[in-house]
């Protein structure tokens, strides 16, 4: 794979001239080169052994009682590094056509150091409407979101995604309607999973949404003007958490779907050299989008196993404030807080389920010249974990803190 990625780049720029060269098509290739270095002071869920930050762990006391994820850690990357080519083409009938390709150095899962697609798409655009077909930002990601140093861009306080997906858009002056339809490929819900035992665990999987047969499902209105910019959006998905049961040594055929709604509301103001911004988000099983939450298992056939589910709710909410050019300051506030189940359950699936609230402040200073960034950021964060309700709400809580510190520099071409 490392190899096939690596061709079709060298190709791809050995073939630049002849292409530009071709009646109706522009080619615009971009890219950034981009070092992190960062230091916890404890151990924290997070992706990509660090880089991608969620919240501190819980406490795990050993035979002592001493807390094994008390404990720092740090490391350098150049995994976001990246490339990509904006394309222009003919028109399509009375669309203008256009394409976008880009890639980083992200890996997937555990393997690091290899291309991952970022952004595949094309797009077909009739002035007042465009639709693109590929994979780019979630919808509920959007068009806000914080301007931190941070890889995790505010997650799981912003939903964090990029999804294969159809979207249609429709602009008329200052209103903008976006219809889409997603699926899951990099960032894929949580779901329960089987071992030869029986015993059940939670795995990320497409398994959950390709059995359900329906993708996700957006819609929303931004309204735009010069500086700002706000808007609100409902959410709709629904998938199979298992479509067999293993159940007093038998297996049995079942039929199981668990739906979600959610809703975000957004906006974001820019004058000058100062910025506002701040999302809302009232999720309901939005685990694929790198946020907590999942859902609850509410009753189970006491012959075949099958069980029937609640989606958990959770809120999160985060404001930034940034000021300045050259030299560009700013501070990132956001808030979580796990609303529990509407029904009472017997069990659990998701990630973060055992914490009640998430409190993050950060500040960060980078200086700012013609391709290059180079900052510093500050960041606390405060869990606090609990015990499960009947109605999966999180009760005699207790909190755990992180300290993380982020250096960055930042080439960009």
């Amino acid at each position: 794979m490392k190899k096939r990625c690596f061709l079709m780049w060298v190709m791809m720029a050995a073939s630049a001239g002849v292409m530009a060269q071709k009646e109706g098509f522009g080619y615009k290739f971009y890219g950034q080169v981009r070092t992190d270095l960062f230091y916890n002071s404890r151990s924290n869920s997070e992706t990509v052994d660090g880089l991608f930050y969620m919240y501190p762990k819980d406490v795990a006391p050993d035979a002592d009682g001493k807390d094994l994820n008390a404990k720092p850690d740090g490391n350098f990357y150049t995994l976001y590094t990246r490339l990509g080519v904006d394309v222009t083409g003919p028109t399509l009938g009375k669309a203008k056509t256009s394409a976008k390709v880009e890639v980083d150095f992200r890996g997937s899962g555990t393997t690091y150091s290899l291309f991952r697609i970022r952004h595949v798409y094309f797009n077909l655009d009739w002035g007042k409407s465009a639709l693109l077909v590929g994979q780019t930002w979630h919808p509920l990601y959007g068009d806000v979101a914080p301007e931190i140093l941070n890889l995790n861009m505010g997650a799981p306080y912003q939903p964090f995604s990029r999804a294969p997906q159809v979207r249609y858009r429709f602009t008329n002056k200052n209103f903008k309607l976006t219809a889409a339809a997603i699926w899951q490929s990099q960032y894929l819900s949580v779901g329960p999973s089987s071992n030869e035992a029986g015993a059940v665990t939670t795995v990320k999987s497409q398994s959950f949404m390709k059995n359900g047969c329906l993708p996700e499902f957006y819609l929303g209105m931004d309204y735009n003007r010069p500086g700002l910019l706000a808007g609100a959006g409902v959410h709709v998905s629904s998938m199979s958490p298992r479509t067999e049961s293993k159940y007093n040594d038998n297996i049995y055929k079942v039929s199981e779907r668990v739906t979600g709604v959610s809703a975000e509301a957004h906006v974001k103001y820019v004058h000058r050299r100062f910025l506002l911004a701040a999302k809302s988000v009232l999720g309901s099983n939005l685990t694929q989008t790198s946020t907590i939450g999942g859902y609850g298992i509410t009753c189970t056939d006491s012959r075949t196993g099958e069980q029937e589910y609640t989606p958990l709710r959770v809120s999160h909410t985060w404001v930034n404030m940034m000021y300045g050019s050259k030299f560009r300051g700013g501070v990132f506030a956001g808030y979580l807080k796990n609303l529990g189940a509407s029904k009472s359950v017997t069990g659990v699936l998701g990630t973060g389920t055992n914490i009640d609230q998430l409190n993050t402040l950060g500040a960060e200073l980078t200086y700012n010249r013609p391709n290059w960034k180079f900052g510093a950021e500050y960041t606390w964060t405060g869990a606090w974990y609990g015990d499960y309700t009947d109605k999966a709400r999180v009760t005699n809580t207790h909190l755990v803190k992180n300290n993380r510190i982020v250096l960055t520099a930042l080439f960009q071409f």
